[in-house]
């Protein structure tokens, strides 16, 4: 046989992407690589291919991804029964959570997780102290239990301790800690069970930080509710809001993301924005200058999608390209360092297909 066939017969049997890949911290085996050792760059986690989605959790230190076969794998802490495999015992790497395979968008918190089924119908567990799980109760729970009967959930994000998600009609609920406003309901009354935030029903995209909330509708707008210490809610002031108000008056946001007291931004046209905190220089503007309404990142117009972690923001490029700034103590950044930076560097050379953040760590899918 020629070098040639066998080269051709040996690039047709290789398997394919999508692989997972994670770094930053691993103390408690969020990584999913099956050790706890800290990672300043990608690693490949097991030799899966067929990775759909992922969620790190806020809190750091768990992880949930859905494969393309609709099954739900889960890995790292699991005091409160987070992975949801009905056990308190910790993984450092993927189990399979359950049998089914119609598992179709997840979302974690701080310390619970959060998903959809292909049915429409919702499901959570983890830690429930502030009713974050939404079955009427304060009772933590540690494998999936479904949320009310309906079957028109689309979209879903977990905060602190509370959560937000679309239904398929364009409205969107809140439910769980409420201490700042970040249900967004007009109140400060914490909820154990889905309320709707006001009447619309033309909400596209929801993000929680850790106490404030970001949302982009169907019309292009931005909308900002919650804490507001730093700014992040980009209203030009620092005062919290307990209902959505709208940043600024462009309709021309494609999607946001909202962090440990940030938020940032893509627009339609590609550009990159952000605003709140930016101590560690998670903003990516060069600077460590806190700012209370939106400032472009650059003048590069390629920007794709965009997450955050706590201190640290991730984001990829139309080029599939993968880009991160702010805080790197535990190497969450991913440049084979634990140097903070206040402006995006590239991680690697790879083309990625998504990203996602925990506190301080980040889960990647190679394209």
């Amino acid at each position: 046989m020629s070098g040639i066939l066998q080269g051709l017969l040996a690039s047709i049997n290789a398997p394919a992407g999508p692989w997972l890949y994670a770094w930053g911290q691993n103390s408690l085996g969020q990584l999913g690589d099956g050790t706890v050792v800290n990672r300043s760059s990608p690693v490949q986690i097991g030799s899966e291919t067929t990775w759909s989605q992922i969620a790190p959790g806020g809190s750091n230190y768990h992880a949930i991804a859905i494969k393309t076969d609709g099954t739900l794998w889960s890995w790292g802490r699991n005091l409160y029964g987070q992975l949801g495999d009905n056990t308190t015992i910790y993984r450092s790497s993927p189990i399979q959570v359950g049998a089914l395979t119609t598992w179709s968008k997840v979302a974690c918190g701080s310390v619970h997780t959060v998903a959809v089924k292909t049915d429409g119908t919702l499901w959570t567990w983890g830690r429930n102290g502030n009713g974050q799980l939404g079955d009427n109760s304060t009772a933590s729970k540690s494998s999936p239990i479904q949320i009310g009967a309906l079957t028109t959930w689309s979209t879903v994000a977990g905060g602190l301790f509370n959560t937000a998600a679309i239904k398929t009609d364009g409205t969107l609920w809140s439910w769980g800690r409420n201490l700042y406003g970040q249900l967004g309901d007009n109140t400060t009354i914490y909820k154990s069970s889905p309320i709707q935030v006001g009447a619309l029903t033309n909400w596209s995209k929801v993000s929680c930080g850790s106490q404030h909330t970001a949302a982009v509708k169907t019309d292009g707008t931005i909308w900002t509710w919650g804490f507001n210490n730093f700014g992040q809610l980009g209203q030009n002031n620092i005062t919290p809001k307990s209902s959505p108000v709208q940043v600024g008056g462009l309709t021309n946001w494609s999607q946001s993301a909202a962090g440990q007291y940030f938020t940032v931004a893509i627009k339609t046209d590609g550009t990159f924005w952000a605003w709140g905190y930016n101590y560690f220089g998670q903003l990516g503007d060069g600077t460590r200058v806190y700012r209370s309404s939106p400032i472009q990142v650059g003048a590069l117009t390629t920007w794709s999608k965009v997450e955050c972690g706590t201190r640290h923001t991730v984001s990829i490029k139309t080029d599939g390209t993968l880009w991160s700034w702010g805080q790197n103590i535990q190497g969450q950044l991913g440049d084979g360092t634990t140097v903070r930076r206040s402006s995006p560097i590239q991680v690697g050379s790879s083309s990625w297909a998504s990203v996602a953040c925990g506190a301080t760590f980040t889960l990647a899918i190679e394209d």
